[in-house]
């Protein structure tokens, strides 16, 4: 028994989100929560309406007999006499009540929305290109000796990974990004269409070829979190994962020297 939990110990089971690491992630989370809380009001009361009704108005024909009883007949009688076909009021009802739910979701949905859309001056640039079948990356704000700093990111093959390396998820070069500024990511595809998505981080942007889409990052902590292609873009389409290192300003501009 002792093996089976350390196995599930060590496979970190997770149902749910990830861990947000940018508030609009938090925000996603929140909504989802918002969301959920008027769904099981709805699956409840639905629940119970249908249950009540099989066990209140179920008429069945006797077996021998192609008539009702009397006991049937008056159930009949009393659900016909409820006026649930042509009742304005109940009409008004059923009609007022999942409008009202709608304007309690779609409120807190109009400013997420406007927060993911919203591009604020970044303090880093990055450009992701997507090729068939790994990522590419420019940093546009600087220039090194040769040009700009670039680096193609590629998945580490099973058979060349490390001891606590995650399979089908490490890449041989990572995006090095700080933590509490603004980031903004330019995605463009070389090729076909991908999508540059990591979950903890709430961001999942289309990489279409002559066309740049953009998206803001803000990061909260230092972490590494890991992505991947979410358009299957070929045979190849899971084997391009995307990973990002958040560190600390003094570390970021390290990193920045180091490659310039």
């Amino acid at each position: 028994m002792s093996l089976f939990y350390n196995i599930l110990e060590a496979s970190k089971w997770q149902i749910g989100f990830q861990d947000p690491a940018t508030p609009i992630h938090a925000r996603i989370i929140e909504i989802h929560h918002h969301v959920f809380f008027f769904l099981l009001i709805v699956l409840v009361f639905v629940s119970w309406m249908i249950f009540r009704i099989l066990n209140r108005f179920w008429a069945v024909l006797p077996e021998n007999e192609k008539k009702f009883s009397s006991k049937e007949l008056n159930i009949i009688s009393n659900l016909a006499k409820l006026k649930l076909t042509h009742n304005t009021t109940i009409e008004i009802i059923w009609t007022l009540i999942p409008s009202f739910i709608l304007i309690l979701i779609a409120i807190p949905s109009f400013g997420l929305l406007y927060a993911m859309d919203d591009i604020i001056d970044p303090e880093v640039t990055i450009k992701s290109i997507g090729h068939q079948w790994y990522w590419s990356y420019e940093y546009s704000d600087y220039v090194s000796s040769v040009g700009k700093i670039s680096f193609d990111s590629y998945m580490i093959p099973e058979a060349e990974l490390s001891l606590g390396q995650l399979r089908l998820l490490e890449v041989d070069n990572s995006v090095v990004l700080p933590k509490g500024v603004y980031v903004r990511v330019n995605v463009t595809g070389a090729d076909v269409l991908h999508s540059w998505a990591i979950p903890s981080l709430g961001i999942k942007i289309d990489a279409v070829p002559h066309r740049i889409n953009s998206g803001i990052i803000f990061l909260q902590r230092t972490g590494v979190f890991y992505g991947q292609c979410s358009e299957i873009c070929g045979v190849n389409h899971g084997f391009m994962p995307i990973v990002v290192k958040s560190v600390t300003i003094d570390n970021y501009l390290n990193w920045i020297n180091s490659h310039a």
